[in-house]
């Protein structure tokens, strides 16, 4: 058994060191030996001090989590205990369209969801600096009829449909994530929430009519966050399920209605706990709760951060705020519309409420309810045919996505 699993793991580190010399390859293709050497950057003497404080290695696997409405991007990686703990969240330089999911090509909504990225999804050509493709649409987009291409993580500050960084942040991102397949991660998950999913979030949000969608996301969201594992996820009935395996001999079909199905009890408990306080939460907070915009007419949003650095710019005046990475020169911010100024003001009053900081590295949350802690031995609990909630995608990848050639 060991001489097995030591051959499943040499395979696994030989495929994910294939995957990485092709992004190499494809820089050299390029005929520019600049875009090899930003494929390649080594991480810097910052990051890795930062890696050590938090007991990671670069090699260890990656999971990364993106909010629309607070214009961040998450960072974790796997500690020396086994477990997920938040790396660093980077503020997000643009994102297009509403909170919501992407429905259509040309609607300029970036996508929401649970998407996998494998080391062909890495485009070191991308006429954006550096990029990776999210893989829309995944099982669950596509069970909808949903379109689009070439959906993006990248730089230049500059989205249509996608999410944009600096040149600095996505750099540092994909030297992470190269570090990561290098070490032996065949993929990595983006867990793409329209907001952090607080009770204060969804009870302003109450009347949007993604609600039962954004709920669905929610589970996989309450998985993560009870576990500190990255949560297997999978399709059936148009609707997410996490940590499930099917009763023997059936399978989950994106469009087919759910089978019986398995979750392990510890974190079918634990989630049910957080979900019950979160709910109760949210029923008290509506009673009060002002109602957000379900549009805002301004195309996206921007981290403030940036946004105080393009103010500096217009009036000369400084910010005495330090931006993550240069801005380049043209950058169209999203317009401020009354909606607009109402949304950020509602989530100006509840700064501190939990979420992170926007920039450098940031504590990990508390993990009052974490399986894996207590080593006693998940004991699984059977779930009659899922009850559908509403949702969005199983990791499987389109292949017509893949970045290979792509220009962003």
């Amino acid at each position: 058994m060991t001489t097995l699993s030591s051959r499943f793991t040499a395979r696994l580190r030989m495929a994910a060191l294939a995957g990485c010399a092709a992004l190499a390859l494809a820089g050299c293709n390029a005929t520019d030996s600049e875009v090899a050497r930003k494929a390649n950057k080594p991480l810097s003497p910052e990051m890795v001090s930062l890696l050590a404080k938090k007991d990671m290695a670069p090699s260890t696997p990656i999971l990364v989590r993106i909010f629309k409405q607070e214009s961040e991007l998450e960072v974790w990686k796997v500690t020396s205990e086994g477990n997920y703990a938040l790396l660093k969240t980077y503020p997000i330089c643009r994102w297009s369209g509403e909170l919501g999911p992407k429905v259509g090509t040309g609607d300029r909504q970036a996508p929401e969801g649970f998407y996998t990225i494998t080391p062909g999804q890495m485009n070191p050509n991308s006429s954006y600096y550096l990029a990776f493709n999210l893989g829309f649409p995944n099982a669950y987009d596509k069970s909808y009829g949903r379109t689009g291409d070439f959906l993006m993580v990248h730089g230049d500050c500059s989205s249509s449909g996608c999410y944009a960084m600096t040149d600095d942040q996505i750099s540092e991102i994909f030297s992470l994530a190269r570090e990561s397949f290098a070490g032996g991660q065949r993929a990595f998950q983006v867990q793409a929430y329209p907001f952090r999913m607080t009770a204060k979030n969804l009870a302003r949000y109450r009347n949007n009519p993604n609600m039962a969608f954004w709920r669905n996301l929610k589970q996989g969201y309450d998985h993560f966050e009870v576990t500190k594992q990255e949560p297997k996820v999978s399709v059936c009935n148009r609707t997410y399920v996490f940590d499930a395996t099917p009763a023997p001999g059936r399978a989950f079909e994106p469009a087919m209605a759910c089978p019986p199905y398995q979750v392990p009890e510890q974190i079918a408990s634990a989630v049910a706990t957080k979900q019950r306080s979160d709910d109760a939460q949210v029923a008290a907070l509506s009673t009060s709760s002002p109602v957000a915009p379900v549009k805002t007419g301004a195309d996206g949003g921007m981290h403030p951060i940036f946004l105080a650095k393009l103010k500096e710019r217009e009036t000369g005046q400084l910010s005495y705020t330090q931006a993550p990475g240069r801005l380049p020169e043209y950058v169209n911010p999203p317009k401020e519309t009354p909606a607009k100024l109402q949304a950020d003001a509602l989530l100006r009053a509840d700064e501190g409420d939990g979420a992170p900081a926007s920039t450098g590295s940031v504590a990990a949350p508390a993990d009052p309810a974490n399986p894996a802690a207590s080593g006693a031995k998940p004991q699984p609990v059977v779930t009659a045919a899922a009850k559908p909630v509403a949702a969005s995608a199983s990791g499987t990848l389109n292949a017509a996505t893949t970045a290979t050639g792509a220009s962003r």
